[in-house]
């Protein structure tokens, strides 16, 4: 049996890894299996045209390592590693040592195997690089057994992996390629609303009981921000969140039942909520939050957040029924218990708003004039109708512009 055989039954008998429907690692045995035939230069062209989107081959192969979705993954994401069936084990290094060697195969073996008219056209096409394996496989992919399994315990597992946020579209969780940057240090004041999310986010991450948590306040004071920045805070001890739309309530349940298994933990993320007074995803979050058959998980928190002091919508009929109203406010009472922990973000009084404005100008390095500053943030503030966070912030962004194009502000 010659390399190219070996190597074309490597990939038909990796047995842990998910590697059969991938299209690059199916073109690569296509390759292997007609090596030093006359279909060469064409399979060769068709492997390198699927590579040459992902960069070297060595890489490759280590991402698909890196982010797959298997028992060994899922259990290393876990922290139960050390306690995998054997078989299970001895599948992972085999398909470690395999897949390794696979991904150091370079172009010049196969140009080199071939002769006659083939032999000329393959040299005539470009060479994909091999590359090196990133950390944790290194040089020794199935010696670094330990180090891949502290990888996934930080990282996660499947897409889990490559992404942090996502969003529920379609029936399926969707990954959020660009997610806000934001760190906690950037988000000003209002230190005591954050502690009591951090401390919450800290407990749920250690395994120890948590609220879900209703952020409640004025526009642009931070709430979104605050769940945004945890996020950021947290992804690399295993956090990851999913954001759904108010109209995707009744997803729920469904959602839940998507990442029961994982070993991650996941914050369900509701921003800007409300109901009109006969919505039906009210019940839905009600039941979702505490009271529905199939309880809340340990794994999942919803953290929503809402600019309104009353989550139900009255109309002015509502207002004139006495009977109506009552009922009302004791479906308000119910969501915001099983809630567990309401926050509240109020807007800054003018003290506060020109401390935050300072704090921001000078976490960006402005070289200002005190006096001025705070003189135009609150000309700033009061065209915009009011002083907040947010308004801060873009103030501060004003400012830096017109400083960077040597204008006066």
């Amino acid at each position: 049996m010659d390399k190219f055989e070996e190597y074309k039954y490597y990939i038909d008998s990796i047995c842990v890894y998910n590697i059969e429907e991938d299209d690059v690692m199916q073109a690569l045995r296509a390759l292997l299996a007609g090596a030093r035939g006359e279909d060469t230069p064409r399979l060769y062209s068709t492997f390198f045209r699927k590579l040459s989107h992902h960069g070297s081959l060595t890489q490759y192969i280590a991402d698909l390592v890196l982010t797959d979705d298997n028992a060994f993954t899922k259990a290393a994401a876990a922290g139960e590693a050390d306690d995998i069936p054997r078989a299970l084990y001895d599948g992972v290094i085999s398909d470690l040592k395999k897949l390794e060697a696979i991904a150091k195969l370079t172009a010049d073996e196969i140009i080199g195997a071939s002769y006659g008219e083939e032999e000329k056209v393959l040299l005539t096409l470009p060479r994909w690089e091999t590359g090196t394996a990133p950390a944790p496989l290194g040089d020794d992919w199935a010696g670094n057994f330990d180090a891949l399994c502290r990888y996934h315990e930080d990282n996660g597992y499947g897409v889990f992996t490559t992404h942090c946020a996502f969003a529920w579209h379609g029936g399926d969780l969707v990954p959020i390629t660009s997610t806000d940057p934001i760190e906690l240090a950037e988000l000003k004041n209002y230190e005591r609303q954050r502690d009591m999310v951090l401390e919450n986010t800290e407990a749920f991450l250690d395994g120890l009981p948590a609220n879900n948590i209703l952020l409640y306040g004025d526009r642009g004071t931070g709430k979104s921000s605050t769940v945004h920045a945890v996020l950021n805070a947290y992804k690399y001890r295993g956090l990851r969140m999913i954001e759904i739309k108010k109209t995707e309530i009744g997803s729920l349940t469904l959602i839940r039942e998507r990442i029961a298994n994982s070993p991650m933990k996941f914050i369900i993320f509701i921003d800007d909520l409300s109901f009109d007074t006969h919505d039906d995803s009210f019940g839905e979050l009600k039941a979702a939050l505490e009271g529905s058959l199939s309880g809340r998980q340990s794994n999942t928190l919803i953290y929503a957040t809402s600019n309104r002091r009353h989550l139900i919508k009255e109309n002015h009929a509502d207002r004139e029924n006495d009977v109506h109203r009552s009922d009302t406010m004791q479906e308000e009472l119910s969501l915001s218990d099983r809630f567990g922990v309401t926050i509240t973000f109020m807007n800054p009084d003018k003290a506060e708003f020109l401390d935050i404005t300072e704090q921001i100008a000078r976490d960006r390095g402005i070289d200002f004039d005190t006096d001025k500053l705070l003189r135009e943030a609150e000309n700033w503030a009061r065209r915009r109708g009011g002083r907040s966070p947010r308004c801060a912030k873009q103030f501060i962004d004003y400012v830096e512009s017109c400083i960077r194009k040597g204008k006066e502000w």
